[in-house]
């Protein structure tokens, strides 16, 4: 019963949200945000344990303003995607603006295939039909299999009709067909923040233990493509703003374990970066520390 409300839910919001006016959503978001801040439910106190390690000489006042913060920009992004497959190419244009577009579009140009990994700040989806619709470079992702399977299913057609190639997470087989779109000089995207699988690396994260996913590495290392960390945010205006980082180096050095362990822990130290900048657009409602992981004994999902 909770799973199909969870998905009836997501359905409305795909139907109504994209068909209201522009600030009447953007304020329905805001108020809904307020709502749940309000409640102080398990996702919001999650959130203010997550940013006392980011931010770690703020107070409670401080931390209750961030994860306030941090509920509306949560918000924003999904008032934002249930709206985004009605943006035409000028409105996608005109939502984003990125710094060091010059790394991707060099690598794309050379065709060594690009791979693009991104934590959960802002709005990746926003960033994606920016990528699609203004640029014109389509690309693959990764999607966990949520349950109910209906919902699973909601996503990847959104995600299918923002013009992006979306791969099951489980199964086996996403990897190797990774590797191929950046053999054949494409682009992939990865939101590679926190370990989905038994095979994270574990990587030191605001000075403590975390895990995050080996897959950008390691497909870097197969491919001989170029690994771009890229951290997003938003400001007070309606456009958000992202930075392409310099590139992940793959080290002369080491057995493949060690390279990936290496390659990992540079982008948590760029992924880092950008948090600290923004630390109330990074929508981690979560567990991602490990000492919070085993406290808990399991892991949360989210879409």
């Amino acid at each position: 019963m909770k799973e199909r409300l969870t998905d009836a839910l997501y359905g409305l919001g795909w139907a109504t949200v994209k068909k209201l006016p522009e600030p009447l959503a953007a304020a329905l978001g805001r108020t809904v945000a307020d709502a749940a801040w309000k409640r102080r439910g398990k996702g919001v106190l999650r959130l203010e344990s997550n940013l006392a390690r980011v931010v770690p000489d703020a107070g409670p006042e401080r931390l209750a303003e961030l994860s306030k913060a941090g509920m509306r920009s949560y918000m924003r992004y999904w008032m934002e995607s249930f709206r985004l497959p009605t943006w035409d190419e000028e409105r996608a244009k005109r939502s984003f603006e990125l710094n060091g577009l010059s790394r991707l579009t060099d690598g794309l140009a050379a065709g060594k295939g690009v791979v693009l990994a991104l934590p959960h700040l802002a709005n990746w989806d926003l960033a994606g039909v920016w990528a699609t619709r203004a640029l014109g470079i389509p690309f693959t992702t990764v999607a966990e299999r949520l349950k109910p399977e209906t919902l699973y299913d909601r996503f990847v057609e959104y995600r299918e009709s923002l013009g992006m190639e979306v791969l099951p997470h489980t199964g086996g087989s996403a990897f190797g067909t990774l590797a191929r779109r950046l053999r054949e000089g494409r682009m992939v995207c990865l939101v590679a923040d926190r370990d989905l699988s038994s095979s994270g690396v574990e990587v030191k994260f605001f000075g403590e233990s975390a895990r995050m996913p080996a897959g950008p590495a390691l497909l870097a290392q197969q491919t001989g493509a170029l690994l771009l960390p890229v951290t997003l945010w938003y400001d007070e205006t309606p456009v958000m703003k992202g930075r392409i980082h310099p590139p992940v180096d793959l080290p002369e050095t080491g057995t493949r374990a060690e390279k990936t362990s290496v390659m990992t822990q540079a982008l948590a130290d760029a992924f880092a970066t950008g948090i600290a900048d923004h630390p109330e657009d990074w929508h981690m409602l979560q567990r991602l520390w490990l000492a919070d992981l085993e406290s808990s004994g399991h892991e949360e999902r989210r879409p």
